[in-house]
């Protein structure tokens, strides 16, 4: 068994999501699944991961869903601060999933990423 202790935050309908889980299962990795869609990280929380991936809150959006649209965010000049209100407000614009390690995290696009997390 690995000393590792992941999170994950999943959700089980996506491909990338599952074989994410697969990969931390394969590499016996004791693994918290968040369902972010039925439990979403806080704000604190979502700002951490984002700055632990190195990435801005706006590069973590779906864009491609349906309230991304309804919303009409595609020409929205947004700080960070209000795009982690949208994604905690409407957590299905939350890109997915998202793998932390200890103070490293990685999105599981493509799953492969995870591997990163377990050098």
């Amino acid at each position: 068994m690995s000393d590792l202790k992941a999170t994950i935050y999943h959700n089980p309908r996506c491909s990338k999501s599952r074989s994410s889980l697969q990969i931390l299962n394969e590499h016996n990795v004791a693994t918290d699944e968040v369902r972010y869609l039925q439990t979403p990280p806080s704000k604190q929380e979502l700002a951490e991961l984002c700055r632990l991936m190195g990435l801005k809150p706006a590069q973590i959006v779906r864009r491609g869903e349906t309230v991304f649209k309804e919303l009409d965010l595609a020409e929205a000049q947004l700080t960070d601060d209000e795009w982690l209100d949208i994604l905690i407000a409407n957590p299905i614009l939350i890109e997915r999933p998202i793998v932390k390690i200890g103070d490293k995290a990685v999105m599981g696009r493509p799953p492969e990423n995870v591997l990163q997390l377990l050098q």
